[in-house]
This record gives structure tokens, C-alpha cells and sequence, in this order.
């Protein structure tokens, strides 16, 4: 069994994280959200490679899912924006 906790602290071990928040509560299915200047210009896919690039060989194995929303800063305030 897996900590969300733990798969946070991972990744902002791993990636520069302007707002990092990992939630599941099965200890294998995790959801979140990664804000990085990383992800600058860079597509979705390419994102969640780098997020999953900090977790390693636990993707697949004590991870077996992670639903990510990625976003640069620049997406990440047009986001906010637009929910007010």
C-alpha cells in the first residue's frame, strides 16, 4: 500500500512544482495535480513523462494508476482564472 503523501514528496524530489496535490485513498489509485515551469511548452504527453520519470519503477508496480492534470504556470493562472 502506497501514501499519497509519499508519491508527492517523489515527485517535488524530482520536478520543480509550483503546486503539487496527489490524492487516492486505495493506497494503488492516485489522481492530481502538478504545476512546473517544466512542463513550459512543452504537450500533455510530455508532461505526464516527466512526472512519471520521478516515480520510476512504482508506476505499474505499487502505483498502478495515476489520473494527472498538468499545467505550466501560464496554464495553471488561465485555469484559476477562468474558475474565478
Amino acid at each position: 500500500m502506497f501514501l499519497a503523501s509519499e508519491i508527492e514528496r517523489l515527485i517535488a524530489a524530482g520536478l520543480e512544482c509550483d503546486f503539487l496535490k496527489i490524492e487516492g485513498d486505495d493506497g494503488t489509485h492516485f489522481s492530481g495535480v502538478v504545476v512546473s515551469p517544466a512542463f513550459e511548452g512543452k504537450p500533455r504527453v510530455r508532461q505526464h513523462q516527466a512526472v512519471y520519470a520521478t516515480l520510476g519503477k512504482l508506476m505499474g508496480n505499487e502505483i498502478h494508476a495515476l489520473q494527472l492534470n498538468t499545467y505550466s504556470p501560464a496554464q495553471w493562472a488561465e485555469f484559476q482564472k477562468e474558475l474565478g
